[in-house]
């Protein structure tokens, strides 16, 4: 049985609203040359980060798998597969902000970092655990879910300043 896990919605929806926030004052404050320009790149922007947010990992009977967009394989980002009896162990290392990631070791020494921003968290693990006979136990997500809401919320705020700055600038007059 095939089981799809997409990108966390609070990841995907931090990382566009923060794109927004950055960006969207840019078409208001450029010279009235680059207006059509600066639109078009801030549409264009907001495609690619939209498309980058859309990889996913796939499951099945046999293996893990990593997809991502022809976009973000543009941009570096690989797809990669790996045969659940291939993997000999998990291992963590931490990071600089005090959580941990985690990597998939194969019997060749390789490792494969696991996907911790994905939704169905619980039953991705699950399945890990089932098809290796490796412990999951301390696999977690790799930031804690209110980060990504708190930087949604604070974009959002942000979002909402910048429109009624440039509402009061244009509007009040």
């Amino acid at each position: 049985m095939t089981e799809k896990f997409k990108t966390l919605f609070p990841v995907k929806s931090s990382l566009i609203s923060l794109y927004i926030a950055l960006t969207l004052p840019i078409p208001f404050i450029s010279i009235e040359q680059l207006k059509i320009t600066s639109v078009f790149f801030f549409i264009l922007g907001l495609f690619l980060i939209i498309n980058i947010t859309n990889d996913y990992v796939e499951t099945c009977d046999k293996k893990i798998s990593y997809k991502t967009s022809l976009i973000s394989r543009a941009f570096g980002k690989k797809n990669w597969d790996i045969f659940w009896k291939e993997i000999k162990s998990i291992n963590s290392l931490p990071t600089s902000q005090g959580s941990k990631v985690f990597y998939f070791i194969n019997k060749n020494g390789k490792s494969i970092l696991v996907p911790q921003r994905i939704d169905k968290f619980d039953i991705f693990l699950k399945i890990v655990e089932e098809k290796t006979n490796i412990s999951v136990e301390g696999l977690s997500y790799i930031s804690p879910l209110w980060t990504y809401k708190l930087l949604t919320l604070l974009s959002f705020l942000t979002i909402f300043a910048e429109i009624s700055f440039f509402w009061f600038r244009y509007y009040q007059y």
